[in-house]
């Protein structure tokens, strides 16, 4: 492996009865751990969700509601799991928008206080799109000159996110790339936290992209009327906008980060 690691990565993958973060629950994780001195630990685990798999969801993974009645709840291994992951920087495709946000909901849940922004996060979509739009299948074979036998199985395409970052480190190790200011650098090292700033499209607040930072460091909305406005100016004028969101179907880490800024917000910064 071509990565230098100060601490685990854990590459994981996510099959889910829908897409909606706020309410859709996991039917399975896989998490494959490469651990600095070499050797890999991996996690697979089914759950109930306790409701019904969507027909589109179905379509995808293959995971019917009948195959998973008799597996355990979610918050029957929440604790093995973030034991698992909790000292780890994390790795995936499309988990910035997805994966990350909807494992966040369900620890919070089982009242499992998991806060990713302690942790590096590399987006192997993000770097791929950045480098060669395309999707994990043919990211896959653009990369590694195979294709994915079992694709969207949760350990199949684990593996071939994994086999894929060690393929891009390898491959964009010379590569300069240009930012918007006109600055050139080569990005893609070995280095958890160089692939994990790459991989990051936007300075999200909230994982789900509904709080952003701009370019003074300050938490706007990104969605709604309040677009474009700092959180804090919007809650101080209108606090009822606070009481809207709580009270809306908002991802649980949503809120969670709106009320620290409602806090920052009534003591006037």
């Amino acid at each position: 492996m071509n990565l230098q690691l100060t601490r685990p990565l854990c590459f994981f993958d996510l099959e889910t009865t829908g897409l909606n973060i706020g309410k859709d629950r996991i039917v399975e994780i896989c998490i494959l751990k490469f651990l600095p001195n070499g050797t890999k630990e991996e996690l697979v685990q089914r759950f109930n969700p306790e409701i019904p798999v969507s027909e589109e969801a179905f379509s995808v993974h293959g995971i019917s509601n009948e195959m998973l009645k008799n597996e355990p709840l979610f918050k029957d291994k929440a604790l093995e799991i973030f034991r698992f992951i909790d000292n780890a920087d994390f790795a995936g495709f499309n988990v910035l928008k997805f994966d990350i946000p909807l494992l966040t909901e369900e620890f919070l849940r089982v009242d499992v206080d998991f806060d990713v922004r302690t942790h590096h996060i590399i987006d192997v979509q993000n770097i791929f799109h950045r480098m060669e739009p395309r999707n994990l299948v043919a990211a896959y074979r653009f990369y590694c000159d195979k294709n994915i036998e079992n694709a969207h199985s949760a350990l199949a395409d684990t593996e071939a996110t994994a086999e894929v970052l060690f393929a891009q480190i390898e491959r964009y190790k010379t590569t300069e790339v240009e930012d918007k200011e006109g600055n050139t650098s080569i990005p893609i090292t070995n280095k958890v936290s160089d692939l994990a700033n790459f991989s990051l499209f936007h300075p999200f607040v909230d994982l789900a992209g509904h709080l952003v930072y701009n370019d003074k460091g300050e938490e706007i909305f990104n969605f709604g009327k309040y677009k474009g406005q700092t959180a804090v100016s919007v809650f101080q004028r209108e606090p009822q906008y606070y009481d809207w969101m709580m009270k809306a179907d908002f991802p649980l880490f949503t809120k969670k980060v709106i009320t620290g800024i409602r806090l920052r917000s009534k003591m006037g910064r």
